[in-house]
């Protein structure tokens, strides 16, 4: 053979793989196949990178093996995960029902996209009743999309029970369940049909990679999910699968400290003067917590307090003086971070009073008395123009 045949040839076969404690990364988009009877056996084979090599399938693997699903399909970010998810299982007639505190991209792509190709988006107040809920759905609704607790405002719906009244009518139910990470709650052993989640968080845990993932035990939900997959071309890279994996290894570990640290510091904060009210599920006496005593097997680092009421520029000063806090929007990495809230909640259909100035905390693996220290630091400064 030529030079060029014999360099496009060499090294493309190898022995058997050294086994390590992580799959290998494949990177590649063509797949050989063994003969060509199974060139179009998509059931049987990989037969194009894009469906994922061996990282990927070992991360689905373990994803199913932690959400208790009989599979689980991968999107290159959380919010995908979520629009796939609709993309799959809805169509043009159908109506969505969405709870009002839904992290605000997913709002903005039932608002933008999902109404634009003729699915109805109707908002229904997250303190409302399951009963009530369900029973208020017409004949049209599809798809009932939770999330519990809820973005930035910690309302706790009763997934159990929604679900389990949904399925009597014929509504799938799904729910963004990055707050548990899959540990915490496992949504599918309460009935609901997808489980979704921003990987991205504390799956990742080093706020380095994008991922997303829905999980589901029904077979049929899962095929609309894989093939909604593969229709739209949704695709995760195997470094990026690989470095979600590693991050999944020391989950319980990492989300045991984020929840002690959590509680820590709330209750501390919870006793400080200028604090008005607490939003932490877990936290004894606030709203929510007996569902959270319920059904959950612990807690992560991430709620929200409200300010006693004071200026824009007193919740300003607040968060410039936070020297430990990073002023961030996104949470389950090592690090902790602080926004303000009221911006977001502009959006919502249904208004609430929450005490006054909400601030969303992501408590880190930092030591929570600096973390207390620096929000004490910034405490201050807030009652400096407060007064």
């Amino acid at each position: 053979m030529s030079d060029e045949t014999r360099m496009i040839r060499a090294g493309a076969v190898i022995g058997p793989l050294a086994k390590t404690v992580g799959p290998p990364i494949q990177r590649g988009s063509t797949v050989l196949l063994p003969n060509a009877a199974v060139l179009y056996d998509d059931d049987n084979y990989v037969t194009y990178g894009r469906a994922g090599l061996s990282a990927q399938a070992g991360l689905r693997s373990a994803l199913a093996e932690l959400e208790g699903a009989a599979g689980v399909t991968l999107y290159p970010s959380g919010m995908a995960a979520i629009s796939g998810t609709l993309l799959a299982v809805l169509k043009a007639g159908d109506e969505i029902l969405v709870v009002d505190n839904v992290y605000k991209p997913v709002r903005r792509f039932c608002d933008q996209v999902q109404q634009q190709f003729g699915v109805t988006v109707t908002y229904v107040d997250p303190r409302k009743s399951a009963e009530d809920l369900v029973s208020g759905a017409s004949d049209a609704v599809r798809l009932i999309f939770l999330e519990t607790p809820g973005s930035l405002t910690f309302e706790m719906q009763d997934l159990r029970r929604i679900a389990e009244l949904a399925r009597t009518r014929g509504i799938l139910t799904a729910t963004d369940n990055t707050w548990a990470a899959g540990l915490l709650f496992r949504p599918l052993e309460h009935g609901i049909d997808i489980s979704i989640q921003a990987l991205t968080k504390y799956v990742c845990g080093h706020s380095d990679t994008f991922m997303g993932s829905a999980a589901a035990s029904d077979p049929n939900v899962l095929r609309r999910l894989e093939d909604g997959v593969t229709n739209i071309g949704w695709a995760v890279s195997g470094e990026d699968a690989y470095a979600m994996l590693r991050g999944l290894r020391t989950l319980p570990l990492r989300m045991a400290r984020h929840g002690q640290s959590g509680l820590q510091i709330a209750q501390w904060l919870q006793a400080q003067p200028e604090v008005a009210a607490m939003y932490h599920p877990a936290l004894p006496g606030c709203p929510g917590h007996d569902l959270w005593a319920r059904d959950f097997s612990g807690t992560c680092g991430l709620f929200s307090f409200a300010l006693k009421p004071a200026s824009n520029a007193a919740v300003d000063a607040f968060l410039d003086a936070l020297q430990l806090f990073g002023l961030g929007f996104s949470w389950g990495g090592f690090e902790s971070l602080a926004i303000s809230c009221a911006p977001q909640l502009k959006v919502r259909n249904f208004e609430r009073d929450y005490g006054g100035p909400l601030i969303r905390l992501h408590i880190g693996l930092e030591d929570p008395m600096d973390l207390i220290a620096d929000l004490r630091a910034g405490l201050d400064a807030y009652a400096g123009l407060a007064r």
